[in-house]
């Protein structure tokens, strides 16, 4: 049962989110020869204050662009 965990910055649409859930499982489906019922994707939406990026926060960086 391959089990697919994946981390963005929260404020993705419904829509791409199932449609990353789609594509993924499709991958996998095709990669390693397993049935789409077999496939888990797990979705962890983080806030922009909890993503660093070259020392400083998502939500740092976007506030300093302004």
């Amino acid at each position: 049962m391959p089990l697919l965990q994946v981390s963005i910055v929260e404020g993705r649409s419904p829509e791409l989110k199932e449609q990353l859930i789609r594509d993924l499982t499709t991958t996998v489906v095709e990669t390693l020869a397993v049935k789409p019922e077999s496939v888990r994707v797990l979705i962890q939406e983080l806030p922009k204050t909890h993503w660093g990026t070259a020392g400083q926060s998502m939500a740092k960086r976007d506030k300093d662009k302004k």
